[in-house]
């Protein structure tokens, strides 16, 4: 197949926003793994402030949050649960929801070493998805009271959205680690 001078262009944009897409999400990633460098399990469990956020917590949120939005990019949000969250009791809520609490926290039989190991593996899948999806497809939205109801989003908004979480995360972690022992990872 020959290429035109136009679509050669047009590949090469794509080159370079789907490059600039991986870096940042590298960059954060980075800034959240320099959080937890050189910390044990059991300062990885610590909180160190008012909210239940731990550094062993985040890095396993980020990884579960980073499978989600690969899989929303690759399959929408036929594989999120249907959830009623106006009718949740609290007090003893559904499964997925206690899974969701667990995806917070490092649990006693987990390490924040075999953490950051599947993190690595998750973030090298999604950012091959990154280098081959369309990034102009579009999904239909998760059911939530944080999305507007039938809203769609591409691909490429997934990526935005999986990097503000990850930046967003990696700062909560720069706290954390700043009110356990001093360490910032900038500044």
């Amino acid at each position: 197949m020959t290429t035109t001078p136009e679509s050669s262009t047009q590949q090469s944009a794509s080159s370079r926003e789907r490059a600039d897409l991986v870096q940042a999400l590298r960059r954060h990633r980075d800034f959240l793994r320099f959080a937890v460098r050189g910390i044990d399990d059991e300062q990885a469990r610590q909180r160190t402030t008012v909210s239940e956020l731990t550094l062993g917590g985040l890095v396993k949120h980020v990884a579960d949050t980073e499978v989600q939005w690969a899989t929303f990019m690759t399959e929408g949000a036929g594989s999120a649960p249907d959830i009623d969250w106006e009718s949740i009791d609290w007090s003893n809520p559904p499964a997925e929801i206690a899974a969701y609490a667990d995806s917070h926290r490092l649990k006693d039989d987990e390490t924040l070493e075999g953490q950051l190991a599947r993190y690595d593996e998750i973030a090298r899948h999604t950012d091959e998805l990154v280098q081959t999806l369309d990034l102009d497809t579009d999904h239909e939205l998760p059911k939530a009271p944080w999305f507007e109801p039938g809203a769609r989003w591409s691909v490429r908004r997934a990526v935005l959205h999986l990097l503000a979480e990850t930046s967003q995360h990696a700062g909560h972690a720069d706290i954390i680690r700043e009110s356990l022992d001093g360490q910032k990872t900038m500044g």
